[in-house]
């Protein structure tokens, strides 16, 4: 049966705002012409002219954050705890099974910048697509944000998706949700503004520690989310597995059979 795959991923770049100035990766890249020495210390006597064009091989350093780049959060970087007092598995420790499910996009593109998604939205627009939730199904939200990916406005763009929204997900037996924007939660500068005026520490990062209750992972920095329809795919998102790290680098690919 023949398929058709759409990238999720964004490319892992330096020289875009993808993510806080203190937290930007850095890329060294290594091009052939500078790298036959590494290729000769291998075999004594072999001379640059020896070599194909003389050229060594290409090869690039990263210096980066886990949460560079389109990733997988575990529950560990949430907290410590998940599922009401247990140990929050690490992303080298998440089942392989909540990574490879049929998906579902929610499409909030409608909503302002820094809105906190309801229980009541998320049942608004499973009703208008006309899908109920089923466990394991991968759901992944559509906001205003992807569009500014690697623009100065970025980290401000996109709703966030609350604490009651994401154990409504959750309850339903998802364990594996996304995002387009850099945070599942509301932006950080938009938050920061409503806590300046209310002084609840509550709403801060509320829907990832939505986790302490029921343990689930999400994905950040998607892209082409406005290329799927509502359901009718699968979403492919192993992680990389970096030991007791609180995420993983992923290809997420949705993928259709046709």
């Amino acid at each position: 049966m023949p398929r058709r795959f759409v990238d999720l991923s964004v490319p892992l770049e330096t020289g875009i705002a993808s993510d806080p100035p203190m937290a930007l990766p850095q890329i060294e890249y290594m091009p052939h012409a500078e790298t036959a020495e590494q290729i000769m210390m291998f075999f004594p006597g072999l001379q640059k002219d020896d070599l194909p064009g003389g050229e060594g091989w290409a090869v690039e350093t990263l210096t980066v954050s886990t949460h560079n780049g389109t990733h997988l959060d575990a529950p560990y970087h949430h907290h410590s705890t998940m599922s009401n007092g247990e140990r929050a598995i690490t992303i080298d420790e998440v089942p392989l099974e909540w990574c490879f499910n049929p998906g579902v996009k929610l499409d909030f593109r409608h909503m302002d910048d820094g809105y906190v998604v309801t229980p009541g939205d998320v049942e608004a627009e499973l009703k208008r697509i006309r899908h109920e939730l089923q466990p394991l199904d991968i759901v992944v939200v559509n906001t205003s944000a992807a569009e500014r990916y690697g623009e100065d406005d970025f980290l401000l763009k996109g709703c966030g998706m609350g604490r009651e929204a994401t154990l409504y997900l959750t309850s339903k037996g998802v364990r594996v949700t996304g995002t387009d924007a850099w945070s599942w939660d509301a932006p950080f500068a938009l938050t920061a503004q409503r806590y300046a005026e209310i002084k609840d520490p509550s709403i801060i990062w509320e829907g990832h520690r939505a986790s302490m209750d029921i343990g689930y992972c999400h994905m950040e920095k998607l892209t082409n989310l406005d290329q799927l329809p509502p359901t009718g795919f699968t979403i492919s998102c192993f992680p990389f597995k970096i030991k007791a790290a609180s995420a993983g680098f992923i290809r997420a690919v949705a993928i259709f059979e046709e």
